[in-house]
């Protein structure tokens, strides 16, 4: 029993009960938690199920695919495919974007944008991997282009994902803050037990792959240094260093106790501006971090206001509380001005032959 929990759909009817244009928004919400109800199903039954390992095929991205990460597209694609409010998607495991005729002749007011299954190559250690979604405005009486997919993640009209962990949340918003939900497997709802989640403006945490550090960019060097130099250093605290390899399962901690989380731009492979795609892993976790009040960045501007020019557009990501966001970035705009180039990591430091 749940006395006084609300149920998602409950919640979600009265989120959006007094935005007429919108009222389908809760359906479509409903129908993709029902998704999630599906792959939270198969990732925990995971050897049992004959669902672990790759398949011998690339997305793409050019990564390998893994067992459920065409299972799991397959599950989004159907739902949407037959929930009748999808007028198009486009997802991390498809070259192009998809159109259903039938439900852009009936108007469907929705396109959607997903990545399946977010940290994949964990899921044969059993480490917390998770789905992201975004749903966006779609066009009037045509099929979608992919250029409709193209706007700015200001312009999403709800955002969220789901992790598959020790139990399984599904955490969204509306536009109207950032709500966790818990599903209850015995009765099959998800339950509403994180409402108006805030992210702590200050924080001791920071999560990124250091093994890149020799390819970052001068201010995140210093500004990892500066963390890792503790009490010692210039910002007088102790910081612990976070880093799962899954967006979400990174992004959801800093929901729940605050961090940063970066992967930032570097030279490891140059003619990528980033590492993580703009539309479906940036965008929506940029809305989530927002609502729960914290900041999401490129380094350079806020995710929410770049235009995109390619669905599989990558970009340099810096989010989570806002102190710290905020620091990342003036290392950046001190960088840019000519005011910081005399920063190079120790890690970097040319030694003579008298120097150990």
């Amino acid at each position: 029993m749940h006395l006084g929990r609300s149920t998602l759909s409950k919640f979600l009817i009265q989120q959006l009960r007094e935005v007429p244009d919108q009222r389908d928004l809760a359906a479509l919400l409903i129908d993709i938690a029902a998704a999630v109800k599906v792959i939270s199903s198969m990732t925990s039954k995971g050897a049992l199920a004959g669902v672990l390992g790759s398949l011998e095929s690339e997305n793409v991205q050019g990564e390998i695919q893994k067992k459920l990460d065409v299972m799991s597209d397959t599950v989004f694609v159907n739902t949407f495919a037959h929930g009748g409010l999808v007028a198009g998607l486009a997802s991390e495991e498809n070259d192009e974007p998809i159109a259903f005729e039938q439900a852009s002749k009936a108007s469907a007011p929705y396109l959607t944008i997903f990545d399946p299954l977010d940290g994949s190559s964990n899921i044969d250690v059993n480490v917390s991997v998770g789905s992201i979604f975004s749903v966006l405005k779609a066009p009037v009486g045509r099929l979608p282009q992919p250029s409709d997919f193209l706007l700015p993640g200001s312009e999403q009209l709800a955002a969220g994902y789901a992790i598959y962990g020790p139990s399984t949340m599904l955490v969204l918003t509306v536009g109207r803050g950032t709500h966790g939900f818990t599903l209850d497997r015995e009765v099959g709802n998800f339950i509403l037990t994180h409402p108006n989640i805030q992210i702590p403006a200050a924080t001791t945490e920071f999560a990124i792959n250091t093994s890149n550090e020799r390819f970052w960019e001068p201010p995140v060097q210093r500004y990892v240094d500066e963390c890792k130099a503790g009490k010692t250093g210039p910002r007088g605290k102790d910081f612990n260093t976070r880093w799962i390899a899954s967006m979400v399962a990174d992004v959801h901690r800093i929901l729940m106790r605050g961090g940063v989380f970066m992967y930032p731009r570097d030279t490891k492979q140059p003619l990528r501006p980033g590492r993580l795609r703009l539309l479906y892993e940036a965008n929506p976790m940029a809305m989530v971090v927002e609502q729960a009040g914290g900041r999401a960045s490129t380094g350079r501007e806020r995710i929410l206001s770049i235009t995109p020019n390619d669905i599989h557009q990558r970009v340099p990501v810096v989010l989570g509380s806002t102190e710290e966001v905020d620091q990342v970035q003036r290392y950046h705009e001190a960088f840019d001005r000519g005011e910081d180039r005399a920063y190079t990591s120790p890690l970097f430091k040319e030694r003579t032959l008298f120097e150990s």
